[in-house]
Protein backbone atom coordinates (compact mmCIF):
# COMPACT_ATOMS: atom_id res chain seq x y z
CA UNK A 1 0.00 0.00 0.00
CA UNK A 2 2.74 2.45 0.71
CA UNK A 3 2.96 2.10 -2.86
CA UNK A 4 -0.23 2.42 -4.39
CA UNK A 5 -1.24 4.61 -2.07
CA UNK A 6 1.35 6.38 0.11
CA UNK A 7 1.29 6.84 3.81
CA UNK A 8 0.83 9.93 5.78
CA UNK A 9 4.84 9.93 6.67
CA UNK A 10 5.73 9.94 3.53
CA UNK A 11 3.42 12.45 2.76
CA UNK A 12 5.29 14.70 5.76
CA UNK A 13 8.75 14.61 3.53
CA UNK A 14 7.72 16.56 1.03
CA UNK A 15 4.69 19.27 2.83
CA UNK A 16 3.84 21.88 0.09
CA UNK A 17 3.70 19.02 -2.31
CA UNK A 18 0.33 18.79 -3.89
CA UNK A 19 -1.08 14.93 -2.66
CA UNK A 20 -4.20 14.79 -3.00
CA UNK A 21 -6.81 17.56 -4.10
CA UNK A 22 -10.41 18.62 -2.51
CA UNK A 23 -11.15 15.56 -0.60
CA UNK A 24 -15.30 16.79 -0.16
CA UNK A 25 -15.10 16.98 -3.89
CA UNK A 26 -16.37 13.50 -5.89
CA UNK A 27 -13.27 14.42 -8.75
CA UNK A 28 -10.32 12.49 -9.92
CA UNK A 29 -7.18 13.76 -11.76
CA UNK A 30 -5.82 11.24 -14.27
CA UNK A 31 -2.07 11.61 -14.87
CA UNK A 32 0.25 9.72 -17.24
CA UNK A 33 4.42 10.12 -16.47
CA UNK A 34 6.81 9.55 -19.21
CA UNK A 35 5.91 10.68 -22.07
CA UNK A 36 5.43 11.24 -24.85
CA UNK A 37 5.97 8.31 -27.20
CA UNK A 38 4.94 6.80 -30.24
CA UNK A 39 4.07 3.13 -28.63
CA UNK A 40 1.24 4.82 -25.95
CA UNK A 41 0.59 8.75 -26.36
CA UNK A 42 -1.95 8.00 -29.04
CA UNK A 43 -3.80 5.46 -27.92
CA UNK A 44 -3.97 7.26 -24.36
CA UNK A 45 -5.35 10.75 -26.76
CA UNK A 46 -7.93 8.26 -28.40
CA UNK A 47 -9.21 6.81 -25.03
CA UNK A 48 -9.52 10.18 -23.69
CA UNK A 49 -10.99 11.73 -26.34
CA UNK A 50 -13.74 8.87 -26.50
CA UNK A 51 -14.71 9.35 -22.94
CA UNK A 52 -14.20 13.27 -23.35
CA UNK A 53 -11.68 13.54 -20.53
CA UNK A 54 -9.06 15.76 -20.17
CA UNK A 55 -6.10 14.51 -18.35
CA UNK A 56 -2.02 15.76 -17.28
CA UNK A 57 0.87 14.79 -18.46
CA UNK A 58 4.09 14.60 -16.93
CA UNK A 59 6.28 14.62 -19.67
CA UNK A 60 10.04 14.14 -20.20
CA UNK A 61 11.63 16.68 -22.07
CA UNK A 62 14.09 14.69 -24.40
CA UNK A 63 10.83 12.84 -25.20
CA UNK A 64 9.03 16.15 -26.53
CA UNK A 65 12.23 16.79 -28.30
CA UNK A 66 12.34 13.51 -29.96
CA UNK A 67 8.51 13.41 -30.57
CA UNK A 68 7.25 17.33 -30.52
CA UNK A 69 4.22 16.58 -32.47
CA UNK A 70 2.96 14.03 -29.78
CA UNK A 71 3.58 17.06 -27.59
CA UNK A 72 1.25 19.67 -29.90
CA UNK A 73 -1.32 17.13 -29.65
CA UNK A 74 -1.70 16.49 -26.20
CA UNK A 75 -1.35 20.45 -25.96
CA UNK A 76 -4.33 20.87 -28.88
CA UNK A 77 -6.62 18.25 -27.26
CA UNK A 78 -6.89 20.93 -24.16
CA UNK A 79 -4.53 18.51 -21.73
CA UNK A 80 -2.49 19.84 -19.34
CA UNK A 81 1.75 19.29 -19.24
CA UNK A 82 3.99 19.12 -16.95
CA UNK A 83 7.72 18.69 -16.38
CA UNK A 84 9.26 15.17 -15.40
CA UNK A 85 12.85 16.15 -15.63
CA UNK A 86 14.86 16.21 -19.01
CA UNK A 87 15.75 12.85 -18.68
CA UNK A 88 13.79 11.01 -16.40
CA UNK A 89 16.44 11.66 -13.32
CA UNK A 90 16.44 9.44 -10.15
CA UNK A 91 16.84 11.74 -7.81
CA UNK A 92 19.45 10.55 -5.31
CA UNK A 93 22.06 9.58 -8.23
CA UNK A 94 22.34 13.53 -9.56
CA UNK A 95 23.83 16.39 -7.53
CA UNK A 96 21.08 18.58 -6.47
CA UNK A 97 23.13 21.48 -9.33
CA UNK A 98 22.24 18.77 -12.22
CA UNK A 99 19.50 17.40 -11.42
CA UNK A 100 17.78 21.56 -11.40
CA UNK A 101 19.69 22.47 -14.60
CA UNK A 102 18.27 19.25 -16.05
CA UNK A 103 14.98 20.36 -15.17
CA UNK A 104 14.95 23.85 -16.10
CA UNK A 105 16.05 22.42 -19.17
CA UNK A 106 13.10 20.26 -19.82
CA UNK A 107 10.94 22.71 -18.99
CA UNK A 108 12.38 25.06 -21.86
CA UNK A 109 10.23 22.21 -24.10
CA UNK A 110 7.65 21.76 -21.82
CA UNK A 111 6.56 25.11 -20.51
CA UNK A 112 4.59 24.20 -17.56
CA UNK A 113 4.54 25.12 -13.79
CA UNK A 114 3.90 21.75 -12.75
CA UNK A 115 6.57 19.31 -11.90
CA UNK A 116 6.70 15.64 -10.34
CA UNK A 117 10.19 14.44 -9.59
CA UNK A 118 11.09 10.45 -11.38
CA UNK A 119 10.10 7.31 -9.21
CA UNK A 120 8.33 10.50 -6.78
CA UNK A 121 11.78 11.46 -4.81
CA UNK A 122 13.97 13.99 -4.98
CA UNK A 123 16.75 15.64 -2.55
CA UNK A 124 15.35 17.76 -0.21
CA UNK A 125 17.97 20.72 -1.65
CA UNK A 126 15.77 19.75 -5.23
CA UNK A 127 12.87 20.26 -3.55
CA UNK A 128 14.00 23.25 -1.75
CA UNK A 129 15.10 24.83 -5.05
CA UNK A 130 12.27 23.88 -7.35
CA UNK A 131 8.81 24.63 -5.30
CA UNK A 132 9.94 28.20 -5.38
CA UNK A 133 9.09 27.89 -9.13
CA UNK A 134 6.70 24.90 -9.77
CA UNK A 135 3.89 23.35 -8.17
CA UNK A 136 5.37 19.61 -7.00
CA UNK A 137 2.52 17.59 -7.76
CA UNK A 138 3.09 13.42 -6.17
CA UNK A 139 -0.13 11.08 -6.22
CA UNK A 140 -2.56 9.66 -4.50
CA UNK A 141 -2.87 6.85 -5.78
CA UNK A 142 -0.44 5.06 -8.00
CA UNK A 143 -1.69 1.99 -10.35
CA UNK A 144 1.60 0.08 -10.95
CA UNK A 145 0.95 -0.53 -14.58
CA UNK A 146 4.46 -0.51 -15.30
CA UNK A 147 5.05 -4.08 -13.21
CA UNK A 148 5.71 -6.88 -14.80
CA UNK A 149 3.88 -8.95 -11.96
CA UNK A 150 0.94 -6.94 -12.53
CA UNK A 151 -2.30 -8.03 -15.04
CA UNK A 152 -4.39 -5.05 -16.34
CA UNK A 153 -7.05 -6.41 -14.28
CA UNK A 154 -4.55 -6.22 -11.37
CA UNK A 155 -4.02 -2.47 -12.34
CA UNK A 156 -8.16 -1.94 -12.91
CA UNK A 157 -8.17 -3.49 -9.06
CA UNK A 158 -5.59 -1.10 -7.79
CA UNK A 159 -8.20 2.31 -9.21
CA UNK A 160 -10.70 0.33 -7.68
CA UNK A 161 -9.27 -0.07 -4.52
CA UNK A 162 -8.02 3.10 -3.48
CA UNK A 163 -9.23 5.82 -5.26
CA UNK A 164 -11.17 8.09 -3.38
CA UNK A 165 -12.36 12.05 -3.48
CA UNK A 166 -9.43 13.98 -4.96
CA UNK A 167 -7.28 11.22 -5.99
CA UNK A 168 -4.27 12.33 -8.11
CA UNK A 169 -3.96 8.66 -10.30
CA UNK A 170 -0.65 7.91 -12.06
CA UNK A 171 -0.26 6.18 -15.22
CA UNK A 172 2.63 5.98 -17.43
CA UNK A 173 2.88 7.01 -21.04
CA UNK A 174 5.75 4.27 -22.00
CA UNK A 175 6.64 0.61 -23.42
CA UNK A 176 6.17 -0.91 -19.59
CA UNK A 177 2.43 -0.20 -19.37
CA UNK A 178 1.22 0.16 -22.63
CA UNK A 179 0.06 -3.27 -22.86
CA UNK A 180 -1.77 -3.19 -19.53
CA UNK A 181 -3.36 -0.01 -20.40
CA UNK A 182 -5.28 -0.97 -23.74
CA UNK A 183 -7.70 -2.86 -21.66
CA UNK A 184 -7.03 -0.89 -18.37
CA UNK A 185 -7.51 2.18 -19.18
CA UNK A 186 -10.63 2.45 -20.63
CA UNK A 187 -11.49 -0.16 -18.12
CA UNK A 188 -10.93 2.44 -15.02
CA UNK A 189 -12.12 5.70 -16.89
CA UNK A 190 -16.06 3.32 -17.14
CA UNK A 191 -15.73 2.46 -13.25
CA UNK A 192 -14.77 5.69 -12.31
CA UNK A 193 -17.54 7.29 -14.35
CA UNK A 194 -20.06 4.68 -12.75
CA UNK A 195 -18.92 5.39 -9.39
CA UNK A 196 -19.66 9.35 -9.96
CA UNK A 197 -16.40 10.71 -10.03
CA UNK A 198 -15.68 13.79 -12.59
CA UNK A 199 -12.61 14.27 -14.21
CA UNK A 200 -10.40 17.13 -13.89
CA UNK A 201 -6.50 18.01 -14.50
CA UNK A 202 -4.69 19.47 -12.58
CA UNK A 203 -3.51 23.47 -12.62
CA UNK A 204 -0.05 25.24 -12.57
Amino acid sequence: MIIEQPARWLRWIYPSATWRMDPKEKAVYLTFDDGPIPQSTPFILQTLDEFNIKATFFMVGDNVRKYPHLYEQIVARGHQVGNHTMNHLGGFKHWTTTYIINTYKANELIHSHLFRPPHGWMRHSVYYWLKKDFRIVMWDVVTRDYSKWLTAEDVVNNVKRYTRNGSIITFHDSLKSIDKLQTALPESIRWLTEQGYRFKTLEG
